[in-house]
């Protein structure tokens, strides 16, 4: 379902016809006398035809301007928003270390970043009625996902999500101050960030130590969540041998972030683990509010000004042509 957000603008469509009026009794004579002492009668024809699709056009666009102007939006479907419900923010690393195959699904291999979209997508989709944000990092952080209640959009665009998307190392300061400033103007008392990465603070402009009081301020939970197997079997010149993928995990500074918020550090090491402890996650105590219905809104004013400004320049290239036609005529 299509709706606007602010349909009384519309009423500014009108303010076109209105000055065409005004103006056309100066511009009708105008032509008329041009047409009938200075043109051919093919040529006038010509003319008005010319000035009749220029007309339409200057109407389409403003029309669509004006439309885009009163913010189309489409409605998902309602979605019940319980009297316990939860606002959260997931932070996810997107280093090249979550490339590591140390994880598996179904038997099968997989590298860090594939099984924590696994089971995350799952965590999302038992989560109808929260609300609930996406935010990646690596070299720096950015929102993926604003707080909200559309957790099919948090699905998707945590399915989207690439390694190396926005560099190697791992900015965990950031993506904790980040998501503080998300929660900042937010009344709830229940705020919670649930970040999950495999490695240490090796980038960004926010210390680990100024992200945690930041949070301590603001009221935010963290729950810090540090994934890698800890023991896999590699070939090498000597035979096998065991090594440890993990050994870059912070966890001191982890487990800090987490108990001076009040929250908690789990350790995933597998697949299953990571899978507990979302079920774990979903047994904390949630944000309470009014029970009611709200429906997920999606922007749509970038497609018709998008269109208008296709058409603007279908319209500058079109009478360029026209000069240049009517110069190589002449």
């Amino acid at each position: 379902m299509i709706e606007f957000a602010w349909p009384w603008l519309g009423l500014i469509w009108f303010l076109a016809p209105l000055l065409w009026w005004l103006r056309r009794p100066r511009q009708q004579h105008f032509s008329t006398l041009r047409v009938a002492q200075l043109l051919p009668l093919e040529q006038g024809a010509g003319q008005q035809k010319t000035s009749l699709l220029r007309s339409l056009l200057l109407l389409l666009l403003w029309s669509l301007l004006i439309a885009a102007l009163c913010r189309p939006q489409w409605l998902g479907e309602p979605v019940q928003i319980r009297s316990e419900a939860r606002e959260m923010v997931l932070a996810v690393d997107l280093s090249g270390s979550m490339e590591i195959a140390d994880m598996k699904i179904a038997g099968e291999e997989v590298n860090r970043l594939d099984m924590v979209k696994h089971v995350v997508s799952d965590f999302v989709e038992r989560r109808k009625g929260d609300k609930m944000g996406l935010i990646l990092f690596a070299d720096t952080a950015y929102v993926q996902a604003p707080i909200t209640y559309d957790l099919a959009s948090v699905k998707q665009l945590l399915e989207e999500a690439q390694l190396r998307l926005i560099g190697e190392r791992t900015a965990i300061g950031d993506a904790v101050a980040l998501a503080v400033k998300r929660f900042r103007d937010n009344e709830e008392s229940n705020k919670i960030l649930i970040l999950l990465t495999d490695g240490q603070n090796t980038a960004g402009y926010v210390s680990p130590e100024q992200a945690q009081q930041l949070a301590s301020y603001y009221g935010v939970k963290i729950y810090a969540i540090g994934v890698g197997a800890e023991e896999v079997i590699v070939d090498s010149f000597f035979g096998q041998r065991k090594v440890n993928p993990s050994r870059d995990l912070d966890e001191a500074m982890l487990q800090g972030l987490a108990q001076a918020t009040g929250g908690e550090y789990f350790r995933a090491r597998s697949t299953e683990e990571l899978e507990q402890i979302y079920r774990t996650l979903d047994q904390y105590e949630p944000v309470s509010g009014d029970e009611q219905l709200r429906r997920p809104q999606t922007e749509l004013f970038f497609w018709p000004a998008g269109v208008a400004l296709g058409l603007f320049g279908f319209s500058l290239l079109l009478a360029q042509a026209r000069q240049r036609w009517r110069r190589s005529a002449a």
